[in-house]
């Protein structure tokens, strides 16, 4: 139903509405945005933990490779918290941001395979690399879309 369609009494009442759920979209995103802080913070904090525990444990490779994997996760967080501050700004969501998160998160997945206890299967292994290099190409395929379309905006 377009709103051409809707009868005139219901103007006032679609006005208000509009309004409620502007409003409520709003409070979400601040929610959204205080949730992506403190996990920042969480993240920030079990990074560190991951390399004292290394460093005590006296296996580097191992514990380097699990901090790296926990370093990932604030990448991702990252990203999704700059994708937040630009649609605050009033700028839309970009698809290459989540391409990007999903992304780091199957690199993540890659780097802390060989610290994993159970050793993953030649089929599992090729999932995991070949999804991210599927992932790969999709991101580069948007992001050149993109550039072709901001050169044919400012033509």
């Amino acid at each position: 139903m377009t709103q051409d369609q809707l009868p005139r009494e219901f103007e006032p009442m679609n006005k208000v509405a509009v309004r409620a759920m502007l409003w409520l979209n709003g409070f979400a995103h601040v929610v959204i945005g205080l949730a992506l802080a403190v996990s920042v913070l969480m993240f920030t904090w079990l990074f560190f933990k991951d390399v004292k525990e290394a460093a005590y444990a006296h296996n580097l490779v191992h514990g380097f490779l699990h901090a790296l994997g926990t370093l990932m996760l604030l990448w991702s967080i990252s990203a999704l918290i700059s994708a937040e501050i630009r649609y605050l700004m009033g700028f839309k969501l970009q698809v290459e941001t989540f391409i990007e998160v999903v992304l780091v998160m199957f690199l993540r997945k890659l780097i802390v395979i060989p610290v994993q206890d159970a050793t993953p299967t030649a089929m599992e292994l090729s999932m995991w690399v070949g999804g991210a290099f599927v992932l790969g190409v999709i991101y580069v395929l948007v992001r050149w879309a993109d550039k072709g379309s901001e050169v044919r905006l400012k033509v």
